[in-house]
């Protein structure tokens, strides 16, 4: 039986760093990684409910005694800041009543993925797109194949599992290109799991992408 590790916290500490930068007392770990969470789950909301943004990378978040600092990758930062000053002020304001937090400073920046379609999260994104448009799963799966390519990368995978297509019984289907080295550590993957609802029910998108090798 194969056992399966996460491809980035296999690689902490040689290619992959961790989102979350901050330490606590054993106590309070629970309580601190719980407010990563409620960070995330705001921010990604508030972008989806956000017409005319969207391309949502990783959220990266740094805590010091008084202050979070939250950096949102995006594909076109510019839609929170330009034209719409406020929007930046709103998300911080609604992440501040989320965490209920007085004594820290709540400050979120956004930035540009040089290459949009190298981040998996982006790619899942489209994929997800496609399905909700009733593109055939194979269709959608080499399309976000073909733009990865032209991306730059050095191979790719995608996995999708569930209903697919409306069939009655859940299957997993994926489809490789290139090259997609798991068991080396020293080899930059980047990951993401997302999960997508359809009229279906919900399917499961992974997306590995292999970089390079340092």
């Amino acid at each position: 039986m194969g056992q399966k590790i996460h491809p980035l916290g296999f690689r902490l500490g040689t290619t992959q760093n961790h989102d979350s930068i901050w330490f606590a007392q054993p106590r309070n770990y629970s309580e601190n990684l719980k407010e990563d969470k409620i960070i995330r789950d705001c921010i990604k909301n508030y972008i989806q409910k956000t017409p005319g943004v969207e391309g949502i990378g990783r959220i990266k978040i740094k805590k010091t005694i008084d202050q979070i600092q939250v950096i949102i990758y995006m594909v076109l930062p510019t839609l929170l800041t330009e034209g719409k000053p406020r929007r930046i002020e709103e998300l911080q304001t609604n992440v501040q009543k989320k965490l209920n937090c007085v004594t820290r400073k709540i400050n979120i920046t956004s930035t540009r993925i040089p290459n949009a379609y190298s981040d998996p999260n982006i790619l899942a994104e489209f994929i997800a797109g496609q399905l909700k448009n009733r593109i055939s799963f194979r269709k959608a799966i080499k399309k976000a194949i073909e733009l990865a390519e032209q991306a730059g990368t050095k191979g790719v995978q995608v996995q999708i599992a569930g209903r697919i297509d409306g069939k009655e019984i859940a299957r997993v289907e994926w489809i490789r290109e290139g090259r997609v080295p798991l068991q080396t550590i020293r080899a930059k993957i980047d990951y993401c799991s997302y999960p997508v609802r359809t009229i279906y029910g919900v399917l499961g998108i992974k997306v590995w992408i292999f970089l390079n090798n340092d």
